[in-house]
C-alpha cells in the first residue's frame, strides 16, 4: 500500500485561499479568514506568501496554468476538425467554477483586485490575450480548411467566441439558468459555419 502523501500547509493555503476569494471575494477576505479555515498557522503561510496580494497572484498563476494546459491540448488535437476544437475550447471555458461571484472565476478575482495591484490585472489580462491567440489561430485555420464562414475575420469572432463565453457564465451565474450558455455556444458555433 502506498502511503499517503501529506498535503503542505503552502498547498492548504492555496486551496483555502482560492476558494474563499472565489466565493466570498478577495477584498472582503482576510489573512485571518484564511488562517481559520485552513488551520494553518499566519505565520506558516507569510512564510509562503509576503502578502495577501503575493498569495492572490500565485493563486491565478495556478488557474492560468491549468486552463492553458487544457487550452493547448485541445488545439493541438489536428486529427480533429477545427470545429470539433472549437466546441471542445468552449465547452472547457465554460465548465468554470458558477459559485464563484461573477461566474467566471478570473472575472471574479479581476474585478476583486484593486486598482493598484497592476501586476496582478496583468496576469489575467495576459491570461485572457493568451486565450484570444489560440483562438484566433484556430479560426484561421478553420477558414483555411473551409468549417468557417471566410467572410468572418479571426480577430474579432476570436473576441467575439471569448465574450460570448465569459458574458454566458455571468448571466447563467446572475440568472441562475445554466441553459443560457449552451444556448448561445450552440447559437455561435452556428454563426461561425
Amino acid at each position: 500500500m502506498k502511503p499517503k502523501t501529506k498535503i503542505s500547509n503552502r498547498e492548504i493555503a492555496l486551496q483555502t485561499a482560492t476558494s474563499l476569494f472565489l466565493s466570498k471575494g478577495y477584498l472582503v477576505t482576510s489573512m485571518d479568514d484564511i488562517v481559520a479555515e485552513s488551520q494553518v498557522s499566519k505565520t506558516n503561510i507569510y512564510y509562503y506568501f509576503k502578502s495577501k496580494e503575493e498569495l492572490l497572484s500565485a493563486i491565478i498563476g495556478r488557474m492560468t496554468e491549468q486552463y492553458e494546459q487544457l487550452i493547448a491540448r485541445i488545439a493541438a488535437q489536428t486529427e480533429l476538425p477545427v470545429m470539433d476544437r472549437l466546441t471542445r475550447l468552449m465547452q472547457v471555458l465554460s465548465l468554470q467554477d458558477t459559485e464563484c461571484l461573477g461566474g467566471c472565476p478570473f472575472l471574479t478575482l479581476y474585478t476583486q483586485t484593486p486598482k493598484e495591484a497592476s501586476a496582478i490585472r496583468e496576469q489575467i489580462s495576459q491570461f485572457f490575450d493568451r486565450q484570444l491567440i489560440v483562438l484566433e489561430q484556430l479560426i484561421v485555420q478553420g477558414i483555411a480548411g473551409q468549417e468557417i464562414n471566410a467572410k468572418l475575420a479571426p480577430k474579432p469572432t476570436a473576441a467575439l467566441i471569448l465574450s460570448t463565453i465569459e458574458g454566458g457564465l455571468f448571466l447563467q451565474h446572475v440568472n441562475r439558468e445554466p441553459a443560457i450558455l449552451q444556448q448561445s455556444l450552440h447559437a455561435l458555433a452556428t454563426v461561425l459555419k
